[in-house]
């Protein structure tokens, strides 16, 4: 996790009788490095590596369980910042499936154009498209769908769903059509029994107004997503605080997209620019939650 691996004295762990020297600590810990996760990390570039202190997608990662060999579905892959993490650890005999919002969601954006709601018809095949340039001979297989539009082929077949940043939208828009209720749904129905759900998302405080923390400034409350997660049938399993950033005290009036890397809303004011990079990324809350068998 976030704390150290080093024990105490620095140098030296004693179990019972025996002694591990630093030499024989460092072995131990670069035998550790090679595994999938850590290799996938290793190789993705430097802007990507400068956001692990924010993101910190190996503590997250295995926080959640994910391991090779598992069918992994992703919520708003995007441009697979995490995709590309995830393909190589999954590996060949893994899955990664790619879901994106409904399709009758994004007319509620206001950044989207007609022509951009046009494009999205073709999610499906052109982001798999996309996905297929980041594989390497030892990727997982890649597929993808829409929410509410989830084939049934896909049910019971994931191992995990992971929702990282993606549930504030589905949250903001769900008196306009159930997008969130609808979402939890099919991510009931993609699990195995057992199956694991993985939460990463802007964390509101419980004392802000729930107007303000519905998900249209990028925020939500922890009780809220906990309460969402039950009536959709899922067991919570636990949290960590790995993504937490006390830094990030936002209260109503703020957005999180005017911290890094948006910063939206600094514009050339040098001086409030630095505020918000002195602040970092959003305060996050990581939750894990369960599919009863």
């Amino acid at each position: 996790m976030k704390n150290s691996v080093f024990p105490t004295p620095f140098n030296t762990k004693v179990i019972g009788t025996a002694a591990i020297t630093l030499s024989a600590l460092f072995s131990t810990l670069s035998y550790a490095g090679d595994s999938a996760l850590d290799k996938a990390l290793d190789a993705q570039p430097d802007e990507v590596k400068a956001r692990y202190q924010y993101r910190n997608p190996k503590d997250t990662l295995e926080f959640f369980g994910v391991e090779p060999g598992m069918t992994v579905v992703e919520a708003l892959p995007g441009g697979g910042w995490y995709s590309k993490i995830l393909l190589p650890v999954l590996g060949k005999e893994g899955e990664l499936i790619g879901a994106d919002y409904a399709q009758t969601m994004w007319a509620n954006f206001s950044f989207m154009t007609p022509e951009r709601i046009e494009e999205k018809k073709t999610w499906v095949t052109s982001w798999t498209a996309d996905a297929e340039k980041w594989r390497g001979d030892d990727s997982a297989k890649i597929s993808a769908f829409q929410f509410n539009a989830m084939p049934e082929a896909f049910n019971e077949k994931a191992d995990a769903v992971l929702f990282i940043r993606a549930l504030h939208n589905l949250s903001r828009f769900e008196e306009k059509g159930g997008y969130l209720s609808k979402a939890l749904k099919e991510a009931h129905a993609s699990l195995k029994p057992g199956g694991i759900v993985g939460v990463v998302q802007h964390q509101a405080a419980e004392d802000q107004p729930d107007e303000w923390a519905n998900g249209s400034n990028g925020y939500l409350k922890k009780s809220f997503i906990k309460a969402q997660m039950a009536a959709a049938g899922f067991e919570f399993v636990g949290e960590t605080n790995i993504n937490e950033n006390p830094k990030d005290q936002a209260a109503e009036g703020d957005f999180v997209w005017r911290l890094p890397p948006s910063l939206n809303g600094a514009g050339d004011d040098p001086e409030k620019k630095a505020a918000m990079e002195a602040i970092g990324e959003s305060n996050r809350m990581t939750l894990k939650f369960r599919k009863p068998e």
